[in-house]
């Protein structure tokens, strides 16, 4: 276990009877706040998700309880109700709970959900943020969900609702109209729906795709892709959840800001995917 001392500052103490809600970040360790490196450090209990990397819980006290009440499509699950029921149960027991989720937990990961559970039941609680997957595994990547000369909006959308169906709720054609630039959350499943809704909605079928898998871990992937192709491309590259989809032009800046590839010491492939002839802080 790591013991070095967080940085000097006025650290938040976690309470008996407390639940913390806390998003773990996309995946890397380094990527964690140190609000919820502190909060680590003082759990009785974490209660953690399955997109939760296990280099993090290293860092939990040595005396602390790991529970693991992981939600994956397609596999068994624990229920979300007995997810939350069962953070009301130790925190009315006196213990400091911790609940570890992956990303943010108010990003497509229920955490608002388990948050009012907790206060429907008197258990109070507090709320740590952590890097979405959509944004953070993106950027490492080397694709920026905005960038001046593509887009001025992001639209983030989950590919299943409670069902685990595509979310029927959904306007794929204001959807498309409305945003140049998509972030698909836990879409692998349904993208041959998917893909297929936009391009009836008028998106291009060589509008750039990316698909990334395992996003900021040493399994993470990147298929590079378009819309028209991208179903059967996942298919021949054999990709699996867990998964963030993007779509629009701001794919295309990968060419140049894959810095990950930098550090292998290859050269950009583009330093002007869009074409523009200046540099982007310029005009």
């Amino acid at each position: 276990m790591n013991t070095n001392p967080l940085p000097s500052g006025d650290w938040p103490t976690l309470e008996q009877g407390w639940v913390w809600l806390c998003g773990a970040g996309p995946g890397d360790p380094g990527l964690l706040t140190l609000h919820a490196l502190n909060a680590l450090r003082q759990a009785d209990v974490i209660v953690y998700d399955a997109l939760v990397d296990k280099r993090i819980l290293d860092w939990a006290g040595p005396h602390t309880t790991l529970e693991y009440a992981g939600k994956r499509g397609g596999k068994p699950s624990a229920k979300q109700r007995d997810i939350s029921l069962r953070l009301v149960e130790l925190a009315k027991q006196g213990k400091r709970v911790l609940r570890l989720k992956g990303g943010d937990p108010f990003v497509f990961g229920r955490g608002g959900e388990e948050g009012q559970t907790l206060v429907q039941h008197g258990i109070p609680i507090r709320i740590i943020p952590g890097i979405s997957a959509g944004i953070g595994g993106l950027a490492y990547a080397g694709i920026p969900v905005t960038h001046r000369d593509v887009n001025q909006s992001v639209t983030f959308v989950t590919g299943h609702d409670q069902s685990g169906e595509t979310p029927s709720s959904l306007n794929w054609k204001a959807i498309s109209d409305g945003s140049q630039v998509l972030v698909i959350y836990m879409g692998m499943k349904h993208m041959e729906r998917i893909s297929a809704e936009l391009l009836n909605a008028g998106r291009a079928a060589d509008e750039p795709c990316a698909v990334v898998t395992s996003a900021t871990t040493p399994d993470q992937q990147v298929l590079e892709t378009t819309l028209g192709n991208m179903v059967a491309d996942i298919e021949t590259a054999g990709l699996t959840p867990p998964a963030i989809v993007c779509i629009g032009k701001s794919v295309l800046m990968r060419q140049a800001l894959d810095w990950a590839a930098m550090a292998k010491g290859q050269a950009p492939r583009n330093t002007d995917p869009l074409g523009r002839g200046r540099p982007a802080e310029s005009a």
